[in-house]
């Protein structure tokens, strides 16, 4: 039987590194399908831990604090629509590719919501 604990801690980390996978891609052609990939993994880690997780059954109250910033994330950052409208025109070029995957992971470190998991990780 898996914990609450156990759970989140898999979610979370899943969410790292698909956020360490955007961070790791090169901006080359073709590379908005693979940042389009990553994105959509890591909202729907995002939702899972927002919705399916009870923050009361979570023995560390910092919990609490990142699911709202994760609620925050999915409320506010739309890149979805975005990429579509892009990927036809842009897709080859390198530049807002890069821009695109710049904006996605400076959305995801918005209020230290990164961090937050990272230290939430180390203290389950």
């Amino acid at each position: 039987m898996v914990t609450y604990n156990e759970h989140l801690k898999k979610i979370l980390s899943q969410t790292l590194e698909s956020y360490n996978n955007l961070r790791e891609i090169q901006d080359k052609p073709g590379d908005l399908d693979n940042i389009k990939k990553e994105m959509l993994k890591i909202n729907g880690f995002l939702k899972v831990a927002t919705n399916n997780i009870d923050e009361y059954k979570i023995s560390h109250s910092d919990f609490k604090k990142l699911k709202s910033k994760c609620s925050h994330y999915l409320e506010s950052y739309f890149f979805e629509k975005e990429i579509e409208t892009m990927a036809p025109l842009y897709s080859n070029d390198t530049h807002r590719v890069k821009n695109m995957r710049l904006k996605i992971i400076e959305a995801l470190e918005d209020k230290k919501m990164i961090d937050d998991m990272v230290d939430l990780i180390e203290k389950i």
